[in-house]
C-alpha cells in the first residue's frame, strides 16, 4: 500500500532510519532520512508476512515485519494522480499570506517570473504565474538587490503571497529569512547546496552562484 503524505524540499527530516526504509529521493545521514530533492513524500507500506508455520518436528518462526520504505518522487505533479491514475482537479488557489513552491522560469532586472506548483502542501493542477518585483526580495538594502544575484531561471523558490496582484499575475515576496530559493542547479547542471543566506555551491566544480538563499526548516 502506498500513502502519499505530503510535499518535501530538499533536506527535510522525514524519520529515522530505524523507523523507515530509504527509497529513491531520500539519503541517510547520522541514522536519519532526509530529502534528497523536491517532491511528495510516499511511504510503502509492506504485505504482513506469513505466520509461522506449523512443521511435523517444529514450528517455523515468522518473518520479522519489514519496515516501511519512505520515498520522495521526482515528478511533483504525481502528487495530484488520485484515482487510478486520474488527475484530480486541485481547488486551492493562492490567497494573501500563503506560502508557495515555485519555479522561476525567466528574469528581467526589475523581476523574476515564476509558475507556482504548490500551495501549502497541495499541488496545483494549473498553471498559475508570479511575480517577484526586486523591491520584494529582501527585507532590507532594497535598493542594492539585483534580480539575476537572486534568482536564476530552473530554481524551485519558497514565496510568500503578498497581493493577488492583477489579472495574470500573483505578487510573491522572500523577503523573510525562510523564504527565497530552496532549490538550484549551476551553469555545469549540478545540484547545489547552500553555503550563506546569499551563496550556492556546487560540490562537483566547486564554484559558487549567487542566490537569496531560503533558510531550511
Amino acid at each position: 500500500m502506498v500513502q502519499t503524505i505530503s510535499i518535501a524540499v530538499p533536506g527535510q527530516f522525514l524519520g529515522p532510519a530505524s523507523e523507515y526504509q530509504p527509497g529513491p529521493g531520500t539519503h541517510i545521514h547520522d541514522k536519519k532520512l532526509y530529502a534528497s530533492i523536491l517532491g511528495p513524500i510516499t511511504t510503502t507500506v509492506p504485505p504482513k508476512p506469513p505466520g509461522p508455520q506449523k512443521r511435523l518436528t517444529k514450528i517455523t518462526p515468522a518473518a520479522p515485519t519489514p519496515l516501511p520504505m519512505i520515498s520522495v518522487e521526482r515528478d511533483i505533479a504525481a502528487a495530484s494522480l488520485k484515482d487510478g491514475g486520474k488527475r484530480a482537479k486541485a481547488e486551492v488557489l493562492p490567497v494573501v499570506n500563503s506560502t508557495v513552491l515555485c519555479r522561476v522560469t525567466r528574469i528581467t532586472p526589475k523581476q523574476a517570473t515564476v509558475a507556482i506548483l504548490v500551495v501549502g502542501e497541495t499541488v496545483l493542477d494549473g498553471d498559475w504565474q508570479g511575480l517577484i518585483r526586486v523591491q520584494d526580495v529582501r527585507a532590507t538594502e532594497k535598493d542594492r538587490v539585483k534580480i539575476f544575484e537572486s534568482f536564476r531561471p530552473g530554481d524551485i523558490v519558497r514565496a510568500a503571497v503578498i497581493s493577488l496582484g492583477d489579472q495574470s499575475n500573483y505578487y510573491l515576496s522572500t523577503a523573510n529569512n525562510n523564504l527565497g530559493v530552496i532549490l538550484a542547479t549551476s551553469e555545469a547542471g549540478n545540484p547545489m547546496y547552500p553555503v550563506s543566506w546569499k551563496e550556492y555551491r556546487d560540490p562537483e566544480t566547486g564554484a559558487s552562484e549567487n542566490r537569496k538563499v531560503a533558510k531550511p526548516f
